[in-house]
Formats: structure tokens, sequence, C-alpha cells
């Protein structure tokens, strides 16, 4: 699936293609996607500009005059900006017909993604509750310590729920608690606020380095401006399981933490 700085690396591709852009045309192909994409929405954006994108979590959001299109991208969507008449695939499920010529084309195999509305002065439920961005200056060390207060949940599973922090999915969170030397098993509450300090800092750089080099090259994703990530390349612990530590040299350990995939090293996390 793609992540945090896939999603950021894909907003900030197709930003300077759309943005103040008029829409011609809404195209959809396929409207069951994980939810049904709003019959009106044609109405809604065809002849008015697009006036801003944005990031929240793994959302995109496209502004125009009287709403948002929210754009989830599932577990194997993208987004390109293609020149108008280029042939849609089989997967090719929306297309913003754009009046320069290009337009924006959702691909989503899987159909697991998702494009919804809402309108102004209103909050779609998908965002309603969700904490805050990582990158933010609402991530803070004092912020984390209160959400892990006489917490048993495991200290991976706490900073993977997006009601307490957005984005920081299944590769950044084990790249993030293995640079600040935490047991991903740990109870939250029982970390001290030292270190909970230094976990901040690791996630708010993983994810800035990650978003630096263009997002995490996997096998579904390619960013907005078709050109993949690289961060993959330097991955610590990530799909590195029964490795070589790069600190220790300990072989990593591999098991599965919440039913996703945790990789640590027993020496040098705890």
């Amino acid at each position: 699936m793609p992540e945090l700085p896939e999603v950021e690396t894909t907003c900030r591709g197709i930003a300077p293609h759309i943005v103040h852009q008029r829409v011609t045309r809404l195209e959809v192909r396929q409207s069951r996607l994980r939810w049904p994409i709003p019959e009106q929405l044609a109405q809604w954006v065809e002849g008015d500009e697009v006036r801003c994108v944005e990031r929240r979590a793994k959302y995109l959001l496209l502004s125009f005059s009287r709403g948002q299109m929210i754009v989830h991208l599932g577990m194997s969507g993208s987004l390109r900006i293609l020149p108008q008449g280029t042939v849609p695939g089989k997967h090719d499920h929306v297309d913003l017909v754009l009046a320069s010529g290009q337009l924006l084309r959702l691909t989503d195999p899987r159909r697991f993604g998702a494009v919804l509305w809402q309108e102004n002065g209103t909050e779609h439920s998908l965002l309603a509750h969700l904490g805050p961005e990582p990158l933010s200056e609402d991530f803070t060390a004092e912020y984390l310590q209160t959400a892990c207060k006489g917490r048993r949940t495991a200290i991976k599973a706490l900073i993977m729920n997006a009601q307490v922090v957005v984005g920081v999915g299944n590769i950044y969170a084990n790249e993030a608690l293995y640079r600040a030397g935490i047991d991903p098993r740990r109870a939250a509450g029982r970390i001290s606020a030292e270190r909970l300090s230094v976990l901040v800092e690791t996630i708010k750089t993983v994810l800035a380095a990650a978003i630096e080099q263009g997002g995490t090259t996997l096998r579904d994703f390619v960013g907005g401006d078709g050109k993949p990530g690289y961060f993959s390349q330097v991955l610590d612990v990530y799909g590195r399981g029964g490795q070589p530590c790069n600190g220790c040299g300990e072989h990593l350990t591999e098991i599965k933490l919440g039913q996703r995939s945790t990789v640590f090293c027993r020496r040098c996390q705890r």
C-alpha cells in the first residue's frame, strides 16, 4: 500500500499540472471502488478549476469552489498525468480531463481506492477523527507521551493508529523504531519520556527522508511524475528479516505483530 511519503510524492508530482486548471470533463469508467463514486461528482467539478491539491494522512484533497474531491490510492492505486486521448487500460477507472490538454488518471487494479467528496464547511467521516500529521508541529514528544500514558498497546501498533498520528505505516514504523532503539512489542505506557522523545524525532526524520527521496519503491507504486521512489535502497530493517543487523550484525527477527510483518533487532532494540 502506498504510505504517507508515496502519497506526498504523488501530491507534489501532480500539483503543478492540475492546480488552476479547469476541468472540462470527469470520466468514470468504473464507479464501484472501495466505496461508490458519488453520482453527482461530475456536476460538482466540471467547469470548475482545481484550486489546490493537499494531502491529509494518506488522502489527497483536490479543492474546488464548492468542496473537495477526496482521493485514496488504496492498496495498489496510482495517479498519472497523461495527454488527452491516451487510451485507457483495464484498470484505468477515472479521468479528470483538463482544459490544458492533459488529464489526471486514476489506475487501481484492486479497486480498494476511493474517489469521494466533501462540501465546504463539512468534514467527511473518513477525515473527522484523524490524529496530527507526523511532520507537523502538533506531533511533539509531549503529545506522544500523553498518548502512550497507561497504554498496554504495543508501541508499533500505537504509532500506526491513525487516531494517534496519521501516516506512520508499516514500513516507516519498522524503520523509526529501529533507529530509536525501541522494541516494537514494548507496551507504549512502559517507555520513558526520553525514549519517546527520540522516537518522535526518528519518525520525523525517516518520513522526511523518504519524501525527499521520492517514496519507497513498491511493486505497485510509481510516483505521480512517473518516476519510482528510491528510499527502499536504504531501509535498515523492513524486508530484511533473517539478515544481519546493520548496527550489531545480529540476525534480524521477523514476526507478525497486529497481523503486520515486523522486523527488529533483539540486541539493538529493547
